[in-house]
């Protein structure tokens, strides 16, 4: 199991990307929050199996509608912490 962060830079808020983001982990076996940051950023928060992890990271980034609104992708990991599901965070 591992836990990332990314911050997806862009424009990234105000077109749907935090719900588009859990309806893509639906189809991958993570868990994780995905929140709106002040500075016009998005955060993600992820875990699970590194394959899973990295592949949804992926669709997201590349494969996605997602990906043309995406100018900057930083992607740090990050301690284990309790997710039951994947959220919309505030």
């Amino acid at each position: 199991m591992i836990s990332k962060k990314v911050i997806f830079t862009g424009r990234v808020q105000g077109v749907g990307f935090r719900y588009a983001t859990k309806q893509l982990a639906l189809g991958f076996e993570v868990v994780g929050t995905v929140k709106n940051l002040n500075d016009g950023t998005v955060e993600l928060r992820i875990q699970g199996e590194a394959e899973e992890v990295d592949e949804f990271i992926t669709e997201i980034s590349e494969e996605s509608d997602l990906a043309g609104f995406i100018k900057e992708i930083a992607i740090s990991e990050i301690p284990m912490f309790e997710a039951n599901g994947f959220s919309i965070t505030s």
